[in-house]
């Protein structure tokens, strides 16, 4: 997708669609009335005509009116004190969905005011609206492709407007490399080529480095082996590091990410209808690659790292049986139970490495966890689990900021005596109830009393349908937006 900057009064070409963005309750004043006036009053006998009143999320589609434009659409954006950033970008995603396969290649967004940031920001909206993971699509009709290429959108100051993009386009890149990550097929996207991918982001200026199988080996990571060794895919763990700070040596900050490239179950496999989903089972890490992207694409004046751990869990007859005990990097010992638990096991070690060797001022691990936060949350919320109140309400205030919507649970310390094992320090279940806390407890037994926070994103990774304007139907890339805005505002110096 292209962005231009444009004057309001910037000539329109012949196959624009022409997108006035207004509010709810006072949908003909500004630009929509000078339209209406100069198009012989189509607009208000439009809106007239119908239920259009500019609540959020409706558009109403005007064909055949006069003017220069090709289609006229008005845009509700609510109302006018609630327009904030999310509410400019999902307005004007609005404005490209409803166009984007017209046939029309331009889209002309006018937004109430000129301002700078907010064109900024309806530009950022259109790119995450127009994600398509279509790569391996090859007879699709033509009328079915997005038609749209260019969208400008009107500013009073193009040059302030350009400058306030371009953290927000890094950003865009982000998500849609997080997206393109979670959407692959997993005879395409397994633990090497995952590897292999992460590591071509050195370009950026990130320090990537990959330890395999016998280097995890010798580190003792035998909770993170286990998960893997019944895949004829090797496993891999992916240190990622972005030194942006003005001391190099300053504590960094870090992020974890659970990247099962495929879960079948394993030996505990998982029923046949929907298993196809679980290619997205390693959204944690395709998030936290897609955090480490925009920190180096916009320049992020802080120290982070990111930690993936990258494994297929297969069923083979070298695959760990429920009953096994394995031995994880922190030396505590692991009753295997179910292995379809596994997430959890490959976050042990993966987090005792971070904290044992970075030293961060706090971790958070992203983990497409456990069905059991869908039944508590639905498909909206994802769950936050920490033992650290500053870093809970920090990533709280992101999430609201950013249209992530996060829900603090609880980790009652009654619920730990439901991981303890008869014959291990633990076991990999707690059984049914509670089981998205269970599964936080048995993350904190390897966080060695670090600020931590855990975000099971099961419940938000992969939408279909989508009911957010800038998040088509699929992979999300939720939890980069977030955590960027947290980094952003709490930690860059």
């Amino acid at each position: 997708m292209e962005i231009e900057f444009v004057a309001a009064t910037a000539a329109l070409g012949g196959k624009t669609a022409l997108a006035l963005i207004v509010f709810d309750g006072d949908v003909m004043s500004g630009a929509a009335g000078q339209l209406d006036t100069q198009t012989g009053g189509a607009l208000s006998r439009a809106v007239a005509a119908g239920r259009f009143t500019g609540a959020k999320g409706q558009v109403l589609d005007v064909q055949g009116a006069s003017g220069d434009a090709a289609r006229i659409l008005l845009v509700g954006a609510g109302k006018a004190e609630a327009f904030d950033d999310v509410a400019v970008e999902h307005a004007s995603a609005s404005a490209y969905n409803a166009v984007k396969t017209s046939g029309l290649t331009t889209l002309r967004i006018v937004l109430p005011s000129g301002d700078a940031d907010q064109a900024a920001r309806a530009a950022l909206g259109v790119r995450l609206a127009a994600y398509r993971f279509d790569r391996y699509r090859t007879k699709e009709p033509a009328d079915k492709k997005p038609s749209v290429i260019k969208t400008q959108v009107a500013t009073g100051d193009d040059n302030a407007a350009l400058a306030a993009f371009a953290p927000l386009a890094a950003l865009a890149d982000a998500v849609a490399f997080s997206r393109d990550l979670v959407s692959e097929p997993p005879n395409v996207l397994y633990p090497e080529e995952f590897a292999r991918r992460v590591k071509a982001l050195e370009s950026l200026g990130l320090e990537v480095e990959i330890l395999g199988e016998a280097e995890m080996a010798k580190l003792g990571m035998g909770s993170l082996l286990g998960v893997g060794q019944g895949s004829v895919r090797d496993s891999q763990l992916a240190i990622m590091k972005w030194y942006g700070a003005a001391d190099p040596k300053a504590q960094p900050i870090a992020f974890v990410g659970k990247g099962v490239c495929f879960d079948t179950g394993g030996i505990s496999i998982k029923p046949a209808d929907g298993m196809e989903d679980m290619k997205w089972d390693m959204g944690g890490a395709g998030a936290v690659a897609g955090l480490m992207h925009v920190l180096a694409g916009r320049k992020a004046k802080v120290n982070a790292i990111g930690i993936l751990g990258l494994v297929e869990n297969m069923p083979d007859g070298n695959a760990q049986r429920p009953g096994d005990v394995v031995t994880s990097m922190s030396g505590q010992t692991i009753e295997i139970i179910n292995t379809d638990a596994e997430g959890r096991l490959v976050l042990a070690d993966a987090i005792w490495y971070c904290q044992d060797r970075f030293k961060p001022k706090f971790m958070v691990d992203l983990a497409t966890l456990t069905g059991a936060i869908i039944i508590s949350l639905g498909n909206d919320y994802a769950g936050l689990f920490s033992n650290n109140d500053e870093l809970s309400g920090n990533l709280l205030a992101a999430s609201g900021a950013e249209a992530e919507p996060l829900w603090r649970m609880p980790l009652p310390v009654q619920y730990d005596k439901n991981i303890d094992s008869m014959i291990a320090d633990m076991k990999n279940t707690g059984g049914r109830p509670g089981g998205s806390i269970t599964a936080a407890l048995f993350i904190q037994r390897f966080v060695n009393n670090v600020p931590w926070a855990h975000l099971d994103i099961a419940s938000t990774a992969w939408k279909k349908p989508s009911n957010v304007p800038t998040s088509p139907d699929g992979a999300t890339g939720f939890g980069v937006r977030l955590l960027n805005r947290m980094v952003q505002d709490k930690y860059e110096g």
